[in-house]
Formats: C-alpha cells, structure tokens, sequence
C-alpha cells in the first residue's frame, strides 16, 4: 500500500468510526472495502496490515483541534482613538488654507485669459460691425448722389 492509499485508507476508516450521521459512516466504510479490494485484499485484511505496519492498536490518526474560527470583523475590538494634537490641527489647516490659495490663483487665471478672449472676440465683432456700417454708408451716399 502506497503512502497515499494508506492516507485514505485512514482517513476512511476515521471516517466510519466517528461520522456525522449513519450514512455518511456507512459511505466511509464502502470506500474503506473498495480501496482494500483494489488492493486485493478484504476489508479485515487490510485493516490487520494496518495494524501491523504501525505501532499501537488504534489505526485511526489522533484527533487534532479544530483551527480557531476566525471572528468577523465587526466583532473584532477597534482601535483605541489616538486624539489629535492642537499642532496637527494647525498643520492640516494650513494645508487647507494653501489648497484654498492655490485653487483661488489658478481660477483667477483662468478667469483672466477668458475675460482676454472675451474682449479680443468684442473688439473683432465691433471692427467687423464698423467696416459694415462704412459700407453701408457708402452705399447711401451713392444712391443719392445721381
């Protein structure tokens, strides 16, 4: 019997001695005799070679401890709260305080150049409107000239 074999064949037999319910004790057991009768032997045999390959009577793997559950997070203790300094105060307000400058510079940049273009487009429209009005004066002129 390979390590591996052996391994199941344990757990197997575990399996069939401590299980939940009578079902899955009785499904442990038939997986027990068809790993033994894939080895050729019955399921008494093979849980004599058991034995006999190990020391002590019992073939059956010591119980371990199930692992620890694993609390939720909501259960979990929080942190005590670190209070806030007068020193941390001022240096966050600062912070704030020059986000607040610089954001107040840049817009009033923005402002400028569009206010810039506003009066270059105003300027055009008024030169534009001025050429249109000298014509139109001029086309007077020539109609009541003849």
């Amino acid at each position: 019997m390979t390590p591996a074999e052996r391994d199941r064949f344990e757990k197997c037999l575990a399996l069939a001695a401590r299980g939940a319910t009578a079902g899955e004790r009785d499904a442990a057991r038939a997986a027990a005799t068809r790993i033994a009768a894939g080895l050729g032997l019955t399921l008494d045999a093979a849980i004599a070679g058991l034995r006999g390959s190990r020391p002590g009577p019992d073939p059956e793997p010591p119980r371990r401890p199930p692992p620890p559950r694993r609390p939720f997070a909501w259960a979990q203790p929080k942190e005590p709260v670190k209070p806030i300094t007068v020193e941390e105060l001022r240096r966050q307000k600062a912070e704030t305080e020059a986000w607040k400058k610089r954001a107040a510079a840049s817009a009033e940049l923005k402002r400028k150049r569009e206010r810039a273009e506003q009066e270059a487009y105003a300027a055009e429209q008024r030169a534009a409107q001025a050429e249109r009005d000298r014509e139109w004066a001029a086309a007077q002129a020539r109609r009541k000239a003849p």
